[in-house]
């Protein structure tokens, strides 16, 4: 078929074959071309690292199933991914960055490690509370009205779907304006859930496993951790710190934790969290420093992603410091002024990009007080329904004798 065509679906699972290895060779990856004097960077390393062991391992189970039932030959298990020995053998040197590194790279490091544990804003790792399971949730509604009050953002993390659905509806019929970010959403719905949290479309975000690594809100003013005593993989100690950590972009986070016993994943974050702070501070005494939180615009990256080379500075919309942190209709009055300001200035595409963006948020604004357990592409179709809803008349114009038409024809 090769040579009749030169094409073959599915070759590269015979590719041992074609580059002649032996059995069980590890396959020709781009990590070979890494030169030696390299330094690799594994960000987040208690995630990745175990992430590079996975991949063969899940790419093995798959293929020797279909091999064991004759739908493959057994050599399409040698076209494959690393596995972590033969990735460790082949790594030049090599940085592991992490707030919660695993055992793995402690024990590679020796106990010979760099702590960053002041920051440049002289941020302090949050106070941490535990109050009693109990009424949880009216607890929480409560502090999220407060918190609510005064331009800041909540983050809630549930043990189970089910819980998270409940307490969005919840929430919900309380008057709270909430969204619910589900497990199955990729990478670009998630940047647009979370720039709108920022400005203030919804105030609360509920989810399982997602507030977590990366996740980067100055305007969050409270993490609640519910049922933060079933001891688990989502409530061991690296999910806990990473957890907590969700709140350390402010100055007034805060984090609630809702327990009805101190576990030991608990007792050891609260403590390294502690450890943390007990260092801050003196750090912030001994050179006068005031913790300031972190001040970051609202960039829509999105805008121009599909576009190709473009100057991004005329297709990024962006709201400004002043304006980050308030309420929604504080950024919809600051993005109002500064339309009508773009405008006078004879900046006409600046001003129809302010306006859109204006569409966009009270569009949002609309979907999720409708539904917020409503996925992004709902929330999408709402907004672009409701910017092509606001069409322009024509009356008046060249050719047309203005007034309804229809009413003109009766």
């Amino acid at each position: 078929l090769l040579e009749a065509s030169g094409l073959s679906n599915g070759i590269e699972n015979y590719s041992r074959y074609l580059t002649g290895r032996a059995p069980g060779e590890p396959p020709p990856t781009l990590f070979e071309f890494i030169p030696d004097n390299a330094i690799v960077f594994a960000d987040e390393s208690h995630v990745s690292v175990p992430q590079i062991g996975g991949m063969y391992k899940g790419d093995y189970r798959r293929k020797f199933t279909l091999a064991e039932h004759g739908f493959r030959l057994p050599s399409c298990m040698d076209n494959r991914p690393l596995k972590f020995e033969e990735w460790d053998a082949m790594r030049p040197q090599s940085v592991f960055v992490s707030a919660t590194p695993a055992a793995w790279e402690l024990e590679q490091a020796g106990g010979v490690f760099t702590e960053q544990v002041i920051r440049p804003t002289g941020l302090l790792d949050p106070m941490i509370e535990i109050r009693p399971v109990e009424m949880q949730v009216d607890d929480l509604l409560d502090e999220i009205r407060r918190v609510s009050a005064d331009g800041y953002r909540t983050l809630v993390t549930t043990l189970t779907k089910r819980m998270a659905e409940d307490l969005t509806e919840y929430l919900h019929e309380q008057g709270i304006k909430v969204r619910y970010m589900h497990s199955d959403i990729d990478t670009l719905e998630r940047i647009e859930i979370l720039r709108d949290l920022r400005l203030g479309a919804f105030d609360v975000l509920i989810g399982i496993n997602l507030l977590r690594e990366g996740l980067d809100i100055p305007e969050c003013g409270l993490v609640a951790i519910l049922d933060a005593d079933k001891e688990g993989f989502l409530r061991s100690e690296t999910s806990l710190v990473q957890t907590i950590g969700r709140a350390a972009r402010n100055q007034d986070g805060r984090v609630i934790m809702y327990a009805d016993r101190i576990t030991g994943s608990m007792e050891r974050a609260m403590r390294e969290t502690e450890r943390r702070r007990e260092k801050q501070i003196a750090y912030n005494e001994e050179h006068g420093i005031t913790p300031a939180t972190v001040k970051k615009n609202v960039d829509d990256i999105l805008a121009g992603l599909y576009k190709g080379d473009v100057d991004m500075n005329r297709v990024t919309a962006k709201v400004d410091n002043p304006l980050a942190g308030g309420n929604l209709q504080t950024v919809l009055d600051g993005l109002r002024t500064d339309m009508r300001k773009a405008a006078e200035n004879l900046e006409f595409e600046e001003a129809a990009r302010l306006r859109d963006e204006v569409k966009r948020l009270e569009a949002v604004d609309l979907a999720v007080a409708d539904d917020p357990m409503a996925r992004q592409q709902a929330v999408d179709r709402a907004v672009d329904a409701a910017q092509k809803a606001s069409g322009r008349s024509t009356s008046g114009r060249g050719g047309m004798r203005g007034g309804n038409v229809k009413r003109r024809k009766r």
